[in-house]
């Protein structure tokens, strides 16, 4: 692939955007910070993903997507967060990449994932400081031109729209009862984050489906499990929690699938040997 065909990429466009938001974020909130967890997350990321592969004697190895989930990290895990916590989250993330897989793809989001155990584990900070949260409200100009080349590439208009329709419908009508101060999760950073997760983490490839029907469910099951557990626990997790459930989802789906086929080709097999 020549650095042409790369850039045009999904993975490109979302390299290219995750860094851009890594700099204008940075430079923004005056703090070197996440630059220094964005390099040390990265870094990470591609030490762990390429032992994997050498361990897995993979004839390509393709560290892209372990440079996407270390941005990904260093811009949602606060600024504040230990250099050994950034590390240990790209570490999990990789890992369950390699480790939890279904016919060799993740069935999990990595960077959810590891995300998500690091708050189980260190109770990490989830700032969200990288979807400009803590940045004038214009700002959010920056996720939607980027959020949008994403979805164009990867061809997610479906997932996007059914997960942001679902996500807000639900939130008004939580609002509107005046259930879990749902008025916050509309707010800066809720807001940010939830645009920035819609764009970039829940139209992720591998483990989220390709097909129309499919991604609609996908869309709405995430959004609806999120925004349950924003209601019952509040937190920044809701978001994590939505995407693995759609995940466990797509995993079972393909699962079922698979075995439909395998039982579709046992009855052809049989067939064949009683007609000889």
């Amino acid at each position: 692939m020549t650095a042409k065909q790369w850039i045009k990429s999904p993975k490109g466009y979302v390299i290219i955007a995750m860094a851009a938001y890594l700099i204008i974020a940075s430079i923004g909130s005056q703090d070197m910070m996440g630059i220094i967890n964005g390099i040390l997350a990265v870094s990470t990321s591609l030490a762990v993903d390429i032992i994997c592969c050498l361990i897995e004697k993979r004839k390509r190895i393709r560290p892209d997507g372990a440079v996407i989930t270390g941005l990904i990290i260093s811009l949602i895990l606060s600024t504040n967060t230990s250099w050994l916590i950034v590390g240990a989250a790209a570490v999990i993330a990789i890992l369950s990449k390699h480790f939890i897989v279904h016919r060799k793809k993740p069935i999990f989001n990595p960077a959810a994932f590891g995300l998500l155990v690091s708050i189980l584990l260190f109770h990490t900070g989830q700032s969200w400081w990288g979807a400009f949260g803590d940045l004038p409200s214009w700002t959010v100009a920056f996720l939607l031109i980027g959020g949008y080349a994403v979805t164009n590439r990867v061809k997610k208009y479906p997932q996007v729209f059914t997960f942001f329709g679902t996500f807000f419908l639900l939130l008004f009508l939580m609002g509107y009862w005046d259930a879990a101060d749902a008025s916050d999760a509309l707010r800066p950073p809720f807001i940010n984050a939830a645009l920035f997760f819609g764009f970039f983490m829940l139209t992720d490839p591998p483990t989220s489906p390709a097909k129309v029907k499919d991604q609609m469910i996908f869309g709405i099951l995430a959004a609806a499990a999120g925004v349950v557990d924003y209601g019952l626990f509040g937190g920044l997790m809701y978001l994590f929690i939505g995407l693995l459930i759609g995940n466990l989802y797509q995993w079972l789906r393909a699962r079922l699938s698979l075995n439909v086929s395998k039982k579709g080709h046992s009855r052809i097999e049989k067939a064949n040997k009683l007609s000889i």
